[in-house]
């Protein structure tokens, strides 16, 4: 755990560089090209691209070192800024798109490994309380990177907030090279016992490579539901992000951030706190996560809350749902992280990978979906549409469990845990240990 919380650390970094450009860039877009229409193309190339890379991440992190691949991606966007800051004025315009680009694959490449890497770098058992410490460094840096861009760009202008950047992907690569972590199983560890059926053994693991993430999102429908409602959270997540300026607008017209700082600082302080509650919690007893039934319950709330906010009740009231949105929305991120954890090796990069592109897709979709309805349509109205769906897929998941979980009472597995054979699912951990 000392080298991991080191690579928090320096995660950290390279994340509030990250929400850091994610202001600078958006406007420096538009002072470059003075388009409104540029600076939105600019931001829907990066997240096409965050879309697409993530299923070409999961092939990447499967097949090569993946402590590598991190510090090529920290060091490529490095190299990017850097090529932005020195171009000549005139090749600004479009070496921004491909900035885009670089960015939103090597963002994703990064993620993707690292969630994957958790298991191996801390050990199985530590595993919920390494992504609770992750979770929150990654919080804090967004907190600094949104608050921070405003002054930094105001004040040192766009120069010094791209160079800072820069830097902060550059500590965050030399600190994975310093730290001597492993970041793959060793050859055996989730292919069982070697022997005479040496040769049988190798053709399943080349099976498994080449099937993948779906080989086992066949055999754990509840794990296929986990991923398909953290797609309906993107479309979620996208109508309050879309709809929160029009309602701050609609409650104090002369001050419309008001109310939107209100909710982004008690969100970030629930979350905060529940990741640090998982973080405790998952270090006493051997637990290894909330578990599905925890996910699904954290979805519930977390929607209803968003509704709630939106519900033109007194602003206490708001506030006060927009904490509980908060802490559910820890909630479920540790619990689905870890849960996609729990796979063999060779399938956690593929399913990181294909959860990337699909919360991706999601929350682009909504976006588009949240603007178009909110030209007709309340925000309550537009968030409670949203918000509805992952609270039906919810209860659609419920149904799932229930009836596994009554399989599992009929016929309770054979005991010594989890069994990583190509046709068997990853054992549920929606039970408490």
């Amino acid at each position: 755990m000392l080298h991991f919380r080191l690579l928090v650390a320096g995660n950290a970094v390279s994340a509030y560089g990250s929400y850091l450009n994610m202001v600078a860039l958006n406007v420096f877009v538009y002072e470059v090209t003075d388009s409104a229409l540029a600076a939105g193309i600019f931001m829907a190339v990066r997240l096409l691209t965050s879309v697409v890379s993530g299923f070409v991440s999961g092939r990447l992190v499967s097949a090569y070192d993946r402590k590598r691949l991190m510090v090529g991606a920290d060091l490529t966007q490095c190299a990017a800024m850097i090529a932005l800051l020195i171009a000549p004025d005139a090749g600004r315009a479009g070496l921004l798109y491909v900035l885009a680009v670089v960015t939103g694959f090597c963002s994703t490449l990064s993620g993707v490994a690292l969630r994957s890497s958790i298991p191996e770098i801390v050990g199985s058992d530590l595993r919920l309380r390494a992504n609770s410490l992750l979770a929150t460094g990654r919080s804090l840096a967004m907190i600094a990177g949104f608050a921070s861009a405003g002054v930094v760009v105001a004040q040192l202008g766009y120069v010094a907030a791209i160079s800072l950047d820069a830097a902060t992907f550059a500590v965050s690569a030399c600190v994975l090279l310093s730290l001597p972590i492993r970041t793959r199983a060793e050859a055996g560890d989730s292919t069982g016992s070697e022997g005479s059926g040496g040769k049988e053994d190798a053709g399943r693991k080349a099976e498994r490579r080449g099937a993948g993430a779906l080989l086992l999102l066949r055999a754990a429908p509840v794990l296929t539901l986990m991923i398909a409602l953290r797609a309906a959270d993107g479309l979620g997540s996208s109508s309050h992000n879309v709809a929160l300026p029009v309602y701050s607008s609609d409650l104090d017209p002369s001050h419309p951030a008001t109310f939107i700082s209100q909710f982004w600082a008690t969100w970030a302080i629930g979350n905060i706190v529940m990741q640090q509650v998982c973080g405790r919690w998952g270090g006493r007893g051997g637990r290894q996560g909330p578990g599905e039934r925890a996910f699904a319950v954290g979805a519930c709330v977390m929607s209803a809350a968003f509704i709630v906010v939106f519900a033109g009740l007194p602003t206490g009231v708001a506030v006060a749902a927009a904490l509980v949105a908060g802490m559910a929305d820890g909630l479920t991120e540790i619990a689905y992280v870890t849960r996609l954890q729990a796979a063999p090796d060779e399938q956690r990069g593929r399913l990181f990978g294909l959860s990337a592109s699909v919360e991706n897709t999601g929350f682009g979709l909504g976006m588009l979906v949240s603007g178009a309805l909110l030209d007709h349509f309340s925000p309550f109205q537009v968030v409670g549409l949203l918000h509805g769906l992952a609270i039906a897929l919810c209860l659609g998941m419920f149904v799932v469990m229930v009836r596994q979980g009554r399989r599992g009472t009929a016929a309770p597995p054979p005991e010594g845990g989890t069994s990583t054979k190509p046709g068997n699912p990853v054992k549920s951990e929606s039970e408490p240990r």
